[in-house]
């Protein structure tokens, strides 16, 4: 049996989603693969050869975790909850070109992947539905280990292709029809440390919102205006400054909603907002890198529309939106020491026969 499971780009609403605002997230043509097959006994084999690595452990007893990303193990114990049943081990190996810890979700394409092949290869031999998928996953990767990130990743890998993802009071997944074109994304093969920017970030946040709600019990993001910040006395100058940046990032994501919404050609203002939402990301959450602005530079110089750090940043990826010129813009990222890919929209988790 073989599955595979897209990387992501979140193209508006970056550290929106764990506060309970929308996204717009896209599937991308780089791809995990997992493959394997049953065993006799109750032992699990897992091939990793893209980081010289494997695994091996039963599935007798409790699976207790080695570490905070044990994703295979958490991955069995939230379908053994949901009342799937392993009655035999198997073998399997894992393979990718998702560049790794870099901000396009490597780690949640993987549980994606393993939680698909779970489904199929367990005892009840299901077919789950995207949101199925995507909720399991969830679990597995965030809630198991207590962990910061919000849902858009599990969202996105599982439905695939373009998608609008709104996070409260509860997910609902709707697909945009807008055909968008070539990306390229780029690796600026710095490393990051995601769980840190993910919790600085977020706690920044909400530790603005409890003040609010000290006095305002009924404040929320999600319907706040920007008339509501000038009687906020209780902040100080920098925290009205980051709430007013989350707002501006809530409504150019609406933005980018309505244009995404209908079929019309709109690349180049879809651009001109990529690079705003950057902008946003870069001044106001500080997440950008000297490096990362140097390959943007360099992309939109060679002739991309727009474009932005892409995942929780202080590193990793970014990408531009590069319809025409996508082969001289991949050579521009590599020229100043990027990694590039020339990356389309793509569908979401699959069984392949």
């Amino acid at each position: 049996m073989v599955i595979t499971s897209p990387g992501r780009i979140c193209l508006f609403g970056e550290h929106q989603d764990y506060l309970g605002l929308p996204v717009i997230a896209a599937a991308i043509s780089l791809r995990i693969k997992i493959e394997g097959d049953l065993r006799s006994d109750l032992d699990v084999h897992i091939d990793l050869p893209d980081i010289a690595s494997k695994e091996i452990f039963s599935l007798e007893g409790d699976l207790s975790y080695e570490n905070s990303s044990d994703y295979f193990k958490s991955g069995l114990n939230v379908m053994r909850k949901d009342g799937f049943t392993f009655s035999k081990g198997f073998n399997c190996a894992v393979q990718g070109n998702i560049p790794l810890q870099a901000g396009t979700s490597s780690s949640s394409a993987l549980i994606v992947s393993w939680i698909n092949f779970l489904a199929n290869i367990s005892d009840q031999s299901e077919q789950l539905s995207p949101k199925m998928i995507a909720d399991l996953a969830y679990k597995a990767e965030v809630i198991e280990f207590e962990q910061a990130g919000g849902v858009m990743d599990q969202n996105s890998i599982s439905y695939g292709n373009l998608i609008y993802i709104d996070t409260h009071p509860s997910v609902k997944v709707q697909s945009l029809p807008y055909k968008l074109s070539k990306f390229v994304l780029g690796d600026s093969l710095e490393k990051k440390d995601t769980q840190f920017v993910l919790s600085n970030s977020k706690d920044k946040v909400l530790k603005i919102i409890n003040k609010i709600k000290q006095e305002y019990t009924n404040f929320s993001l999600k319907n706040a205006k920007h008339t509501d910040l000038e009687t906020l006395q209780m902040l100080d100058k920098s925290d009205i400054n980051l709430l007013k940046e989350t707002l501006n990032n809530r409504d150019l994501t609406l933005k980018g909603f309505d244009l995404l919404i209908n079929e019309k050609n709109n690349d180049k203002l879809i651009g001109n907002l990529l690079s705003q939402e950057h902008r946003i990301l870069r001044d106001s959450l500080k997440v950008s890198t000297p490096k990362i602005e140097k390959m943007l530079k360099a992309a939109m110089k060679a002739g991309a529309l727009g474009g932005k750090i892409n995942g929780s940043g202080g590193g990793g990826c970014m990408f531009v939106y590069a319809p025409e010129n996508y082969k001289e813009v991949a050579k521009a990222i590599e020229d100043v020491g990027g990694k590039s890919y020339i990356v389309n929209i793509d569908e979401g988790t699959k069984k392949h026969e």
